[in-house]
């Protein structure tokens, strides 16, 4: 099952959904964060013969305490654990996730992580949900997303148009580069039903008419978006 992120383009996004297990992993990851980083704070001082007092514990945990806000704030829906896995928090309507956001699902996972038998509850409303959302992203309005590998530079590299180059729909130059970068996507992630609604966008924005077949028609627009905007 896919998630489906309208974009303030009005064009719609299909991303797959982090798995449970993707999920379970990155924060095995950044549990390893957090014991790396108690070995550094709390054993260090011990074995050279430091006695930490109340207060330096409480230093030393603060950051454990606010790690999941402060580090996918700052990374933009990612943490370390995340970052590995290739996993990412994002709105359900496309917009960049809000430090509001990340605060409501900071706050969750305190409330979840102090519920019955610890994690369980997450896991059962990740599994039982579709979009792969734990009880934080259903409050915050986001969910957990597997990122598409990044599109190379062949593949995206504009081609020449022939001299005798026809343009078939002129309408295109309605469109705008962030449009034809979203098409190009699409054609990459070869999800027929994506480049479906994809084709069926386009053609409301510029009103252009086709009967080609959906491939075909995005090919054409991004072939026709290039010769125009190169002349």
């Amino acid at each position: 099952m896919s998630v489906a992120i309208l974009t303030s383009q009005n064009v719609l996004l299909e991303y797959e959904p982090a798995s449970l297990g993707d999920r379970i992993m990155a924060a095995m990851i950044d549990y390893a964060v957090f014991v790396g980083w108690f070995i550094l704070t709390l054993a260090l001082p011990t074995r050279i013969g430091i006695q930490p007092g109340s207060f330096y514990f409480l230093l030393v945990f603060l950051p454990v305490v606010f790690y999941d806000l402060i580090s996918e704030w700052l990374l933009n829906g990612r943490s370390v654990g995340k970052l590995a896995r290739g996993i990412q928090v994002v709105m359900l309507d496309g917009s960049q996730p809000t430090l509001g956001a990340y605060l409501i699902r900071w706050l969750f996972r305190i409330v979840e992580s102090a519920a019955f038998i610890g994690g369980i509850i997450p896991v059962i409303a990740i599994a039982a949900n579709g979009r792969g959302q734990r009880l934080g992203d259903i409050a915050a309005g986001t969910t957990v997303v597997k990122l598409a590998p990044a599109v190379t530079l062949d593949e995206i590299l504009i081609q020449t148009a022939p001299e005798n180059y026809t343009v078939q729909f002129p309408d295109v130059r309605l469109l705008s580069d962030r449009d034809i970068t979203i098409v190009r996507e699409m054609l990459y992630r070869s999800d027929e039903g994506a480049i479906q609604r994809t084709a069926d966008k386009i053609k409301v924005v510029t009103g252009i008419h086709s009967s080609m077949p959906n491939r075909a028609f995005l090919e054409t627009v991004i072939s026709d978006y290039e010769f125009i905007t190169i002349q």
